[in-house]
């Protein structure tokens, strides 16, 4: 099976972007016994050494470097010593569940004995450490309150937890606002002046560095030496820690590259969680065999899935659970609510292509809105970022979607390259006091709320801001290319080769490549994916190709220009080179 033989894969290679070349790079000093075709992807990337491909655990940047770690390290010290109560408020995506597993777990192997999690159920509480939420977590008494993955903007929340009497630590990544939480301490490589090299880090990479910050501590201070106990290896960890930073779309600069190719180390290596076993399974995948994309398209989904429909508690056991049996139990539960959730998707997509009927259909269209807000009572407010993500394939601009949540609208927001979304809405807020409610994220995704009788107005003003912006040609997209490959280099060896090389991910992508070739045969397989044989123009051998979630065309292809990924396709236990079109231009 491919790694993106998934229905959570992207969308239609019909609907892609114009196709360009990268441009040649010179001056990289790789090695020289690398495959041809390796360096010049490399050297795309911006690797020019050697060394930049090292990717052990040594290479990492050292926690010191991170800003708040050393009076963080310092209290959860005080709390693991002194038998204090720790709970972990988390959030309801698959980085927060992760943050969540590695925290306790992590607490655990280093001593701590009370150590517990809540997670906000995001149709009750919506998200971060809301006063709502302090006041549950007052039911456990806690010593030390930790959010993973959130706390950035939880000013009130913080306050009223200080005001209960408990001590606050915040690790999160998401970017701060004017104002920042009166928390003890905040770790965040995101906060102004910090001058942590690697500013990509995941919610889970932000709790897994305090916590080597702490068992440095803990060194120091003879915690294990006076218990009896070897230090413990944190490098359990590097699964969960891999699964939270490729599923959370974060760029997978050299330090995260570092943390994933561990991870998934681990993962072939059969020395993972039951938990991502019991998840890759479910999906069809060879553990053995596991890439990034593995954990993109088809873990990170189901366990979404929960915080998406449900509760991400159920999530968060499915990662704890040390038994292989109760792993599986709930690694079907979660299977069947990703089900449900892309049966929901499905209803949501066809609403929302209907609303959008009456726009012209070309993204270079000049009369289509630069930035596209949507709006349906029917639809679930757990979906809508997948469905904002679909929308943007499509038309190639900024997308919010919002479904009713109670007395208000929740809205989930996706950019495309050139647009920080985020600063985007602060942008709007600032121009339009009173418009929006919360809003907080990333440069590619956010999330807000506002009151329904605004919805008008803000379209209005997210639309004139995305256009002072961006350009028009920033609206019709750009599928950039590795350049072509050789008749002789579509083979199944180079496929593996480039498949081992990652990982690969958000900011170092996996290599794409462009070809014209010769059509010789064309059928609907699956759920709508278009399946070919092709053959290139420069050779005489046929090989396979397949395009997720693409219809038929009005006329059969008999020459096209495809712009593709070369995998490697296991189909009754035999392996063969596929190409995964991501676009076609007919000829």
């Amino acid at each position: 099976m491919s790694a993106r033989d998934d229905p959570n894969a992207p969308g239609s290679a019909v609907t892609g972007s114009r196709i360009v070349r990268r441009s040649p790079v010179v001056g990289c000093a790789l090695p020289s016994d690398l495959h041809p075709v390796l360096r010049r992807v490399y050297a795309a990337r911006g690797v020019r050494t050697s060394e930049e491909l090292a990717l052990s655990l040594d290479r990492l940047c050292p926690p010191g470097a991170l800003g708040g770690i050393e009076r963080a390290a310092g209290l959860l010290a005080e709390a693991v010593e002194g038998d204090g109560r720790i709970l972990f408020v988390g959030d309801f995506d698959a980085d927060g569940a992760s943050s969540c597993a590695v925290g306790v777990l992590g607490l655990r192997a280093l001593g701590a004995c009370q150590v517990h999690y809540l997670v906000p159920n995001r149709f009750e509480f919506g998200y971060g450490l809301t006063p709502e939420i302090v006041a549950v977590a007052a039911d456990w008494r806690p010593d030390l309150l930790i959010t993973v993955d959130n706390g950035t903007g939880s000013i009130a929340g913080v306050a009223q937890a200080r005001e209960r009497g408990f001590r606050v630590l915040i690790t999160d990544h998401h970017l701060p606002g004017t104002e920042l939480p009166a928390a003890d301490a905040i770790v965040n490589p995101n906060l102004p002046g910090d001058g942590f090299p690697s500013k990509h880090l995941a919610g889970v990479g932000v709790i897994f560095y305090v916590l080597s910050a702490l068992r440095a501590r803990l060194r120091e201070t003879g915690w294990f030496r006076r218990r009896g106990v070897e230090v413990p290896n944190l490098a359990f960890l590097l699964d969960l820690v891999a699964l939270g930073t490729v599923a959370d779309v974060v760029p997978l600069d050299r330090n995260n590259r570092i943390l994933v190719a561990q991870g998934l180390a681990r993962i072939r290596a059969g020395r993972c969680r039951p938990g991502v076993a019991a998840l890759l399974e479910v999906a069809g995948r060879r553990r053995a065999q596991v890439v990034a994309a593995d954990l993109a398209f088809a873990a990170a989904p189901r366990l979404n899935a929960a915080g998406r429909l449900e509760d991400m508690s159920l999530g968060i056991e499915c990662l704890l659970t040390p038994s292989p049996d109760a792993a599986r139990d709930m690694a079907l539960r979660l299977d069947t609510l990703n089900r449900e959730r892309r049966a929901i998707e499905r209803e949501m997509h066809g609403q929302a292509l209907a609303a959008l009927e009456e726009l012209p259909q070309d993204p270079g269209d000049p009369a289509l809105p630069a930035g596209l807000c949507l709006y349906d009572e029917r639809w679930h407010q757990g979906v809508i970022g997948i469905l904002a993500a679909r929308i943007r394939e499509r038309f190639h601009r900024p997308v919010i979607a919002f479904a009713p949540a109670g007395d208000e609208l929740k809205g989930s927001a996706r950019s495309v390259p050139g647009l920080h979304i985020r600063d985007t809405l602060e942008a709007v807020a600032g121009c339009r006091p009173g418009l929006l409610g919360r809003f907080g994220g990333h440069a590619m995704a956010a999330g807000l709320s506002l009151a329904p009788r605004d919805l008008p107005a803000f379209r209005r003003a997210f639309e004139e801001e995305v256009q002072r912006r961006l350009g028009p040609a920033d609206l019709q997209g750009t599928l950039y290319t590795d350049g072509a490959l050789a008749a002789s280099e579509l083979n199944l060896g180079l496929a593996r080769l480039l498949r081992d090389a990652g990982p690969w991910g958000q900011g170092f992508p996996e290599p794409r490549f462009d070809g014209t070739f010769e059509v010789l045969g064309q059928r609907v397989v699956g759920d709508g994916h278009l399946k070919f044989t092709v053959r290139p123009l420069d050779g005489d051998r046929c090989v396979e190709a397949i395009a997720f979630r693409t219809p038929a065309p009005d006329e059969p292809l008999r020459r096209a220009r495809l712009a593709f990924r070369l995998d490697v396709n296991e189909y009754r236990g035999a392996c063969s080179a596929q190409l995964l079109v991501e676009r076609i231009e007919a000829l």
